[in-house]
């Protein structure tokens, strides 16, 4: 597959009854790898276990579904902009971004925006993890970069300019390719480190 990453949005109508969901009700939600993407189903679970299907789940978790709700009070303004910037950087599909793209899922796990449901290690050792907003219910697959803890810090400065407007998206891209931060398995006696620690 060709994307290193990827967004669906929660579906409001199971995917196999085509009954609306209700508000605070279990839900299963599940992704199906296809040639373009990922299709994403959320269904009762009644229905998930009835269902006919010829296709086993890329991911699969339990959940509750929550109806769209009107924001009443905007968020801190810098998780707004977290959270927009991710979008705009999965929408523009660039490689080069990749170190900045898993950093941001990070910081908005670490924030309690997105909740990590699955990682998945794939054939080619590339491991996709699989994120979900709390609030809008949106999935996003993003690939772990393997980010090692002497490079972190170059990238959550990256960010951290992205945010405040001190860089636009070229400028960190251009410093992306010409430094090439190297990824990779942390060496044998290295603790493996996350984005967030």
């Amino acid at each position: 597959m060709s994307q290193e990453w990827n967004i669906r949005s929660r579906g409001h109508f199971c995917s196999f009854c085509g009954q609306p969901l209700v508000d605070n009700s279990p839900l299963i939600s599940a992704l199906k790898e296809t040639v373009g993407g990922y299709e994403r189903f959320d269904c009762h679970p009644e229905c998930w276990k009835t269902a006919e299907r010829d296709w086993e789940a890329f991911s699969q978790w339990d959940g509750v579904y929550l109806a769209p709700r009107k924001e009443e009070k905007k968020e801190a303004l810098k998780k707004e902009d977290a959270g927009e910037l991710l979008r705009k950087l999965m929408t523009l599909d660039d490689p080069a971004m990749k170190n900045v793209v898993y950093v941001l899922a990070v910081m908005l796990e670490r924030s309690r925006i997105l909740v990590e449901r699955d990682a998945k290690e794939l054939g080619d050792g590339t491991i996709r993890r699989v994120y979900e907003d709390r609030k809008q219910g949106d999935t996003f697959v993003i690939l772990d970069p393997r980010l090692r803890l002497e490079n972190l810090g170059e990238v959550q400065q990256q960010v951290v300019a992205l945010l405040s407007g001190t860089k636009t998206l070229g400028e960190v891209a251009q410093e992306e390719e010409a430094g090439d931060i190297p990824a990779g398995e942390p060496d044998a006696n290295e603790e493996p480190q996350s984005a967030a620690d």
